[in-house]
């Protein structure tokens, strides 16, 4: 949501005017306050002299934190875009079609060629899109290709090379750590490049994506996230990205404590992708399912029902079987319950099971054939998905 200027101004005004008439909850009255002399301590009198004035605040004076956290924002700020998805509306009276705002978020330069990094849920259904860069130049932006399973969206903008500062990312072999700073820079309620920082909260953590499946190994931290944050980067202190922002757990829409961010090590695996190919790569087993599970749902079944197998495919060769027509009923075939030592309860389960493998890759696949249970060695192919 944006708010409008002259209202953003008027809170503003109301919180500072607040801040400055009330003392903070559970504090002494300023008047009373023992951190320093009172006015009628001073020389001359009760109120007979100005306040000491305070001197500006020294660089050596801040603490190492602060340092950090300030060098991150100068670096990486100007890897950082505003988002804005406009649609056109049509004035009722005048008949005139008019663009406007639908909605924004946050992103980030992922190269010298002008490619944007942001969520999938950020520019889903935008008629147009425009990019904002640090200088605050816009520009419009194309879409290059999603991944709404990992709510990944890559834009393309056509803007001069000395203008594109890319982020850089964290090395893909050091591990995050639950504690780690985290720094997160974005543009949330239309306020552009404002910084929260926080810690790494957790890892690991699995959470409804907007394409239907559960993302994996998501990062939570505490750092503050609110609606307009989503897109942007999630830093560690040497201001590399270890993660994007993406949605937050809270009961009020607003920043509880509460965010996640996609992992960077899959923004820096789909992303290369999406640029080379316009979508991400997958693998498969030369099946064909139902990613809806109507017929699980409806025999109240775990797994998946493999429905046809590609012929001449690794599925083929393995010898897994597909439903059968028999006369008026459906038999049912194999159903995978396990990759790789997983369980697949669901269409999710293997999609994550299969995820981040490669083609040619081996894979044990386990499989319930009437009350029997196989163990079968299946080649992953790579997925046409055109």
């Amino acid at each position: 949501m944006q708010l409008k200027q002259s209202a953003l101004v008027w809170a503003l005004s109301a919180l500072t005017l607040t801040a400055a008439c009330r003392p903070a909850p559970g504090t002494q009255d300023a008047s009373k306050s023992t951190d320093g002399p009172r006015s009628e301590q001073t020389a001359g009198g009760a109120g007979s002299a100005e306040p000491p004035a305070i001197p500006p605040l020294s660089t050596n004076a801040l603490i190492e934190d602060e340092r950090n956290s300030i060098g991150v924002f100068r670096n990486v700020a100007p890897s950082v875009v505003f988002v804005t998805q406009k649609r056109l509306v049509t004035n009722y009276w005048s008949g005139n079609a008019v663009e406007v705002p639908a909605g924004s978020g946050s992103g980030f330069l992922w190269d010298a060629e002008g490619h944007i990094v942001t969520n999938f849920h950020v520019v889903d259904g935008a008629q147009s899109l425009v990019v904002r860069l640090h200088d605050q130049k816009t520009y419009p932006a194309t879409v290059v290709g999603v991944e709404p399973r990992k709510d990944i969206a890559v834009l393309k903008i056509d803007a001069p090379n000395d203008t594109l500062t890319p982020i850089q990312v964290a090395p893909l072999k050091v591990p995050l750590e639950v504690g780690q700073k985290a720094v997160a820079i974005g543009n949330p309620f239309g306020l552009d490049h404002t910084l929260t920082t926080g810690v790494i909260s957790a890892l690991g953590r699995q959470v409804d994506g907007a394409g239907g499946v559960t993302i994996r190994d998501m990062v939570q931290t505490d750092a503050a996230i609110n609606p307009g944050n989503s897109g942007g980067p999630l830093l560690d202190s040497s201001g590399r990205l270890i993660g994007m922002n993406t949605m937050i757990f809270s009961r009020s829409g607003q920043s509880a404590g509460i965010g996640f961010a996609v992992p960077f090590t899959t923004v820096a695996r789909i992303v290369p992708q999406i640029i080379r190919t316009g979508r991400a790569e997958q693998v498969g087993l030369g099946i064909s399912i139902d990613p809806a599970s109507r017929i699980e749902r409806r025999l109240r079944m775990k797994g998946v029902v493999i429905l046809g197998v590609e012929t001449g495919g690794p599925a083929a060769r393995a010898g897994l079987r597909p439903v059968e027509q028999r006369g008026n009923e459906i038999a049912i075939g194999d159903v995978i319950v396990g990759v790789a030592g997983q369980e697949v309860g669901d269409y999710d389960g293997l999609y994550n099971a299969l995820d981040g493998r490669k083609p040619g890759e081996k894979v044990k696949v386990t499989v319930q054939r009437g009350k029997e249970r196989l163990e079968l060695e299946i080649e992953l192919v790579l997925l046409d998905q055109g």
